[in-house]
């Protein structure tokens, strides 16, 4: 069977910078990047970028069940470096928030995870650019079987939007979420989660996703109440896990940025 664009299947896979290990969904290749998470074959819809451009494009065509290797180009994996990425902060920033920097320190400023390149009297030099980036990637993989599941799909988005799980049941074609007070969070995404899943999402009577956003942009629900703040208190849980997801991750990929 060939993979075509928008199908949802599920892939193992292994990606190397410079021949080193640096993301994986075995567990044992896992222990060399000293990964403590619960690795496993993810799911993704192809030719919707779930994963790096480049090797989204390589999914589509392939056959399920053999192994591939694709090569990845600067351009259509991490991209370039970007030397405005690269700044100064005085040292007096960090110590009003009692922080030490070191040079090599990974750290989480501005809803970034960034890396101390160098300490020099009362500046800090920190480089924002991912630490893959300029790097050329190698992935070897595997497409396991093509998945046919609206369950499978719906948590698949879920774990690439939210980067956690909603309890939700599914109807007539139609995705509703068990929780009503996330439903504005969710209809921040409808567009495209419907457009990849094929399904449509309950977000709620009388709101459209244009007055969640404005909801969520004054800060206030309608006339005045709560619910914007909540649909804003929500959104930031999301980003806080997405944050700590992220830093996981670049934590295990730290050493390629020298």
């Amino acid at each position: 069977m060939v993979v075509k664009k928008n199908d949802f299947v599920e892939v193992e896979f292994s990606g190397r910078a410079n021949g080193e290990l640096f993301d994986t969904t075995s567990k044992e290749e896992a222990k060399e990047m000293n990964l403590e998470a619960d690795v496993k074959p993810v799911i993704v819809s192809v030719g919707n970028e779930m994963m790096l451009k480049g090797f989204d494009s390589a999914l589509e065509g392939k056959e399920i069940g053999k192994d591939y290797s694709v090569h990845l180009a600067v351009k259509d994996a991490f991209g370039v470096r970007n030397p405005a990425l690269i700044r100064t902060i005085p040292m007096r920033v960090f110590r009003e928030k009692n922080m030490n920097p070191v040079r090599g320190m990974t750290l989480q400023m501005d809803n970034q995870v960034a890396k101390v390149i160098s300490v020099s009297g009362g500046r800090v030099m920190v480089d924002f650019n991912n630490p893959l980036a300029g790097k050329e990637i190698d992935y070897d993989f595997k497409i396991l079987r093509k998945v046919d599941s609206d369950e499978d799909k719906v948590n698949a988005l879920q774990d690439f939007f939210f980067r956690q799980r909603f309890e939700f049941s599914i109807e007539n074609g139609k995705v509703s979420f068990r929780d009503e007070k996330i439903k504005p969070l969710v209809g921040m995404m409808a567009p495209k989660f419907e457009e990849m899943s094929g399904l449509k999402l309950d977000v709620g009577e009388g709101k459209g996703v244009e007055d969640i956003m404005k909801g969520i942009s004054s800060g206030k629900g309608d006339g005045g109440d709560e619910k914007g703040e909540k649909v804003v208190e929500d959104k930031k849980v999301v980003e806080e896990k997405n944050q700590n997801v992220d830093k996981k991750k670049k934590e295990g990929i730290d050493k390629f940025s020298n």
